[in-house]
Parts: structure tokens; sequence; C-alpha cells
């Protein structure tokens, strides 16, 4: 059981962040109501993506709304993203890692296969905004920021704002 009022935004270097999360057994009421959580915490923060291990949940669920609405959040349950086409570079922010915005390598295009609210399957391609979002998210649920992503330029040029999230990390209360 996920104790929904302990959910908010969890930092860089947490735990959570960087291991890989586990199935969703069931699509219950439990996992309803983390969702509407989630939601309220991604909108409240200004993000169009929003994963399970961001708010201290080690699931595999993320959700995504690329106009930062509630009627646009999909919901993205125990997914697979399969890269197609080329690499590209833009910047890219993370309501886990705040403070940074640095260039990461993604493809452009991808295909996305997960289980929606209701337990159906679905399988879309992607490409753009959209291809990165879900790119990043599926990255929260491998166990990677973009902080493991970035280039070592990149490293050193964030290298005071990656220390102070170090520092100011508190070991979260045992689970």
């Amino acid at each position: 059981m996920i104790d929904i009022e302990k959910c908010r935004i969890t930092r860089y270097p947490a735990d959570v962040l960087a291991r890989r999360a586990q199935l969703v057994e069931k699509i219950d009421n439990n996992i309803r109501q983390l969702v509407e959580k989630m939601t309220n915490i991604m909108l409240e923060n200004k993000g169009i993506g929003l994963a399970g291990p961001q708010v201290g949940v080690a699931l595999r669920i993320f959700i995504i709304s690329l106009d930062a609405t509630k009627e646009a959040v999909k919901v993205y349950i125990n997914p697979t993203v399969t890269p197609t086409d080329e690499l590209d570079s833009m910047d890219e922010g993370c309501l886990s890692v705040p403070g940074i915005h640095t260039k990461i390598r993604r493809y452009k295009k991808c295909k996305v296969t997960a289980t929606d609210l209701n337990g159906n399957e679905f399988t879309e391609e992607a490409e753009g905004l959209y291809a990165r979002c879900l790119q990043h998210e599926y990255d929260h649920i491998e166990g990677m920021t973009i902080a493991d992503r970035m280039g070592s330029a990149a490293k050193i040029a964030h290298r005071k704002q990656l220390k102070k999230l170090r520092e100011n990390h508190e070991k979260p209360a045992k689970e």
C-alpha cells in the first residue's frame, strides 16, 4: 500500500531515483490515487512529466501532459520505450534535479507500449517533445536522471548545483 500523503518531489541523489523501479502488480484504487497525487504535484511544479520514483514510489509508472493541463494527462503503467531514428541533443530540466538545464542526447523518435489506468495495453509512436519526454520519464523508472546522462563538460559546468543537491539531501525515513 502506497502512503499517498507522503508523496512529494524526490530530489537527486535520493536512492529511489538511482534504482530500477518495480512492476505495478495490479491497478487498484491506491494506484489511481497515486496518479491523482502525481498529477497534482506535476502541475503545481509546472512539469510535463513525472515518474513514480520522483514522488518516492519505486513503481514502473509515469504520467505525461505535454501542455501541462490536467485534461491532457496520460498514464503509462509498466511501459517499455523503444528508441527509433537518430540521436538529437536538446536542453532538458528535471523536477528532481532542480536548478539544472543541460543538453541531453535522446532519440528523435520512439515507440512506447504501456498499460493505462483501465488495464488496457496501448502502443504509440512518438516524436519530438513527446518522444523526449517518454525517454526522460522511462529513465526515471530505470534508475537514471539527467545528472547521470549529462556529459562531462555539463557535469563540470553544473558541479556546484549537483554538490548543493548532494549536500541538501537528507536520508529518507526507512521504507
